[in-house]
C-alpha cells in the first residue's frame, strides 16, 4: 500500500485532495463529512484513500476502550455514566485517528456487531458483552467502502445500516440478538466511498439515490494526461523525503485551532439559500456541506472565504443531487449575485468614505469661516457703535421694552460730501 508521499498529485486527483483533507480536518473535530470518491477503474481512487491512513492526525480516548471513548464526553456502554474522576483513574491514550474498510462481500454482523456469547456462557464469569463490528471500532475515525453502489446493490441490509450511520451526526448503530435487548449506541463515524459509475450496477443515485444522497460530496477521479505525472507515479518514489506528510499532520492540528475565528459571510448564506428556492433543490444537505466545507477550507488555508470557494464546494456538493445543467447553472447564479453583492458592498463603501470627506471638509470650511469672521470682526472694532456696550448685549433678557435704555447717536447725521476731512479721520480715543 503506497504512503501519502508516494501520491503524485496532479489535475485529475488534486480536487479529491482537498476534499478529503477537509473531511480529515472535519473528523478532527468532531463532525463528519462524507465523500465519494467516483472514476474509471485505475485512476488511483481507492489508492490514494487508503494513503490517507499514513497521515491521520492522533486523538485521545479512555485507555482501552474499544469504542474509542472521548474521555470529554463519552457514550459507550461501558464509559457513559462514568465522572471526571473515574475517567482519570482509567487513565486517558492516545491513538491515530480510526481507518477500517468494510469490503462488498461483509455481513451485517462484522459490520455493527453482535452480541459476545463467549462471555455471556461462560462459567466462571457469565456477563453480557459486546463483541464490536467494524464501525463502532471506526468511531470519531474514518470508514471506508470500495465498491459502495455494488454493496447498495446486493448489500441492502448493509445500505440500510450505513443510512443510519450517516443520516444524522453523530449516527448511530443497533446490536440485535434474538431473544435479547435491543442495544443502541451512538457513532460518530466519517464514511469514504469509492466506486466506478460505469461498471455494474452503476452510479450510486441510480441504485440507492437515498444513500447517495448522505454523502456530502461527490469527486470525479481522473486520469493523468502528462507523461511525466505517469512516469513518476510508476516509479512510485518517496518524494521530498516524506516532509508532506509531517507537513500535512501539523496542518490537521494548527487548523483546528484556528477554525472558531472564521465565519460565514451573511451574503453567502443568502446566495445559498436562494439557490435552495430558485432551482427547486430536493435535498437542504448539499448546502449544509458547502457551509461546513467552506469553515474548514478557511481554517486549512488560513483566510477568509472567498466566492471561488464557495462555486468549488458547491459544484461536488450538488452533483449528484440534480441535473449537470442545473449544477452548472447554480454555479452561474452564485458567481453573478456574489459579484453584485460584491459591486454594492464596494459602492456603498465609497459612498460612506465620500460622505465622511464631505462633512469634514464642510466643517473645516465653517471653522475657517468663523475664524475670518472673528479676525475682520476684531480688526475693526474701534468703528462698533456705542450702543454695542454690555449693557445693550443683556437687552434681550429684559422682558419690559420700558426699562431699555436707548441712546441716540452724539449729534444730528451729515452727508458725506458735507464732511471735511478732519471729521472723516477719528482716532479711537475720539470715538469713545
Amino acid at each position: 500500500m503506497k504512503t501519502y508521499s508516494q501520491i503524485v498529485v496532479h489535475d485529475g486527483n488534486k480536487n479529491l485532495i482537498d476534499i478529503l483533507d477537509i473531511s480529515v480536518l472535519s473528523t478532527f473535530t468532531g463532525n463528519p463529512i462524507h465523500v465519494h470518491a467516483e472514476g474509471l477503474r485505475g485512476t488511483g481512487k481507492t489508492t490514494i484513500i487508503r494513503a490517507y491512513k499514513s497521515i491521520l492526525p492522533f486523538i485521545e480516548r479512555i485507555k482501552g476502550c474499544e469504542f474509542n471513548c472521548d474521555p470529554r464526553a463519552p457514550h459507550c456502554p461501558a464509559h457513559k455514566n462514568l465522572n471526571m474522576e473515574e475517567i482519570d483513574k482509567l487513565g486517558v491514550e492516545k491513538i491515530r485517528m480510526p481507518f477500517v474498510e468494510i469490503s462488498a462481500s461483509a455481513k451485517k454482523g462484522t459490520v455493527v456487531g453482535s452480541i459476545d456469547l463467549e462471555k455471556l456462557t461462560s462459567k466462571d464469569d457469565p456477563r453480557a458483552a459486546l463483541l464490536l463490528g467494524t464501525i463502532p471500532k471506526a468511531n470519531r475515525g474514518i470508514l471506508f467502502i470500495d465498491e459502495i453502489n455494488r454493496i447498495a446493490d446486493i448489500s441492502p441490509e448493509i445500505a440500510d445500516i450505513l443510512l443510519d450511520v450517516m443520516g444524522t451526526k453523530p449516527g448511530r448503530i443497533q446490536i440485535e440478538e434474538v431473544g435479547l435487548p435491543t442495544v443502541e449506541i451512538p457513532v460518530n463515524v466519517t464514511v469514504w466511498a469509492a466506486s466506478n459509475p460505469d461498471e455494474e450496477p452503476g452510479p450510486l443515485e441510480d441504485v440507492r439515490k437515498q444513500l447517495s444522497d448522505r454523502f456530502d460530496f461527490v469527486v470525479y477521479v481522473d486520469k493523468p494526461h502528462g507523461a511525466e505525472v505517469v512516469k513518476s507515479i510508476l516509479e512510485g518514489k518517496i518524494k521530498d523525503n516524506g516532509l508532506s506528510e509531517i507537513f500535512k499532520k501539523n496542518l490537521y492540528i494548527e487548523s483546528r485551532k484556528r477554525i472558531e475565528k472564521f465565519q460565514i459571510p451573511e451574503e453567502i448564506k443568502d446566495a445559498l439559500a436562494l439557490c435552495y428556492v430558485n432551482f427547486n433543490l430536493e435535498s437542504i444537505r448539499g448546502l449544509e456541506s458547502v457551509i461546513n466545507g467552506l469553515k474548514m477550507l478557511s481554517a486549512l488555508y488560513d483566510r477568509d472565504v472567498n466566492p471561488k470557494d464557495v462555486t468549488f464546494l458547491a459544484r461536488y456538493a450538488l452533483k449528484h443531487r440534480t441535473s449537470e445543467k442545473n449544477v452548472f447553472e447554480i454555479i452561474k447564479f452564485i458567481e453573478n449575485t456574489l459579484t453584485m453583492n460584491r459591486i454594492k458592498r464596494d459602492e456603498a463603501e465609497v459612498a460612506y468614505f465620500q460622505k465622511n470627506k464631505a462633512d469634514e471638509s464642510e466643517k473645516i470650511n465653517k471653522k475657517i469661516a468663523g475664524n475670518n469672521k472673528s479676525i475682520i470682526f476684531d480688526r475693526f472694532k474701534f468703528l462698533r457703535w456705542p450702543f454695542l456696550s454690555k449693557k445693550y448685549k443683556t437687552m434681550g433678557s429684559n422682558n419690559n421694552p420700558a426699562d431699555v435704555e436707548i441712546k441716540a447717536p452724539p449729534q444730528k447725521a451729515k452727508k458725506i460730501d458735507e464732511i471735511n476731512e478732519q471729521e472723516l479721520i477719528k482716532t479711537e480715543e475720539e470715538l469713545k
